[in-house]
């Protein structure tokens, strides 16, 4: 009998793999399932992005391997919009490496970074990926919790309190996914002194900062934090390309070529044409990002709407692709979502898979279209009304 490697002992298959295929077996039997578990937005990129892409099929070359680092065009557009939207400055020839989504730059920035035996700071509730590439590795994660009461920020007193003599990295999010909640004016920079004090490497996991949010920030604007961190980047959420596949990470010469050293050993660059419309993306107006923003604000307030018809509470101060929204006091997050997709044929996160601070929450999607979202209020309040 073949044997596995033990690594995978330490994690399961993704929730969201698992669980999609209970939804697509109920759907298959014919049940009318409103799915908004899941952040993969359904609004369609830019025009001009679209058009990127198919005019570069036909260049010469196009089709040929692409360079690990990218074509420099990327790199310059990486920096002028950082430049633009968060006053950062980056320079394109040696801090900006694309990835092929913010997700492979998890592995690949762990693996640079880690040995067996090393621990990882994740935030509590936060990414479940973190956790599972951190297990993978042979590394362990060391959770830091977040709670409502903090409005989702490290708790410093907490964490100096901990033994952080095996820690060397720290995953941060804002905005914070699960939850919405945005960075506070000091919590980067209290990041940075506390990074440089433990010698950790921070890394800002940002894909969401245009999602519902007037004020984008980067960990790079505090004074020192080229030192410390790095940044994690996505054109999934902002530009709808979340199938395309682009990310990128942004920080000093001597951290990213330390993740070059792993990318070049999983990948053979990104598609060209995929690039040039990445391109175009970055380029997208302001007034785009805001048209985009008011539909995402219509389904949001629909998404208040049907969690009072579920006794929720939240948050109405929260930006990113999702509402994070508190079950009423004594029901379990898993019990209540699987009731409500079995009886309801409506399916959301549980908290649960974002950590155990996550246990009594759920968490709505706002990739979905607002009359699937006004029959879901309705399919409860005919229920209410029997």
């Amino acid at each position: 009998m073949i044997q596995f490697a033990d690594r995978l002992n330490t994690v399961q298959e993704y929730y969201f793999s698992r669980k999609l295929r209970e939804v697509r077996q109920l759907i298959a039997e014919g049940k009318p399932v409103i799915n908004m578990g899941i952040g993969s937005p359904d609004l369609q990129p830019p025009s001009t992005v679209i058009e990127a892409i198919q005019q570069s099929s036909t260049e010469i070359g196009a089709h040929k391997y692409q360079s690990y680092q990218g074509i420099p065009e990327l790199r310059e557009a990486f920096s002028e919009f950082y430049a633009t939207h968060y006053n950062v400055n980056i320079n394109p020839q040696n801090e900006a490496l694309p990835l092929m989504g913010s997700k492979e730059g998890i592995l690949h920035i762990s693996l640079a970074v880690l040995n067996e035996g090393d621990q990882v700071l994740i935030p509590n509730p936060g990414y479940p990926t973190y956790t599972s590439v951190t297990k993978l590795i042979g590394a362990s994660p060391l959770f830091y919790d977040l709670s409502e009461e903090n409005e989702y920020q490290p708790n410093f007193s907490e964490l100096e309190q901990l033994d952080l003599t095996k820690v060397k990295l720290m995953w941060v999010n804002y905005p914070h996914m699960p939850t919405g909640e945005n960075a506070k004016k000091d919590t980067y920079t209290k990041l940075i002194a506390f990074a440089k004090k433990h010698h950790i490497l921070i890394v800002n996991d940002n894909p969401y900062s245009f999602i519902l949010n007037d004020k984008p920030s980067s960990i790079l604007s505090i004074e020192g934090a080229k030192d410390v961190a790095l940044e994690l980047n996505s054109l999934s959420k902002t530009f709808n390309m979340a199938g395309w596949r682009v990310g990128m990470v942004l920080g000093n010469e001597n951290f990213l070529n330390q993740v070059l050293k792993v990318k070049t050993q999983m990948d053979s660059g990104m598609f060209y044409g995929i690039q040039k419309g990445a391109i175009e993306a970055l380029k997208t107006s302001k007034q785009w990002i805001q048209d985009q923003n008011e539909t995402y604000k219509k389904r949001k307030d629909l998404i208040f709407q049907l969690a009072q018809q579920m006794q929720c509470s939240f948050s109405k101060d929260t930006s990113g692709l999702f509402v994070w929204a508190k079950l009423p006091e004594a029901k379990k997050s898993e019990e209540f979502i699987d009731q409500l997709l079995h009886e309801h044929h409506i399916f959301v996160a549980p908290g649960t898979i974002f950590g155990s601070q996550g246990e009594g929450y759920i968490r709505f999607s706002l990739c979905i279209d607002e009359n699937k979202i006004k029959e879901a209020i309705n399919r409860l309040k005919k229920v209410a009304a029997l």
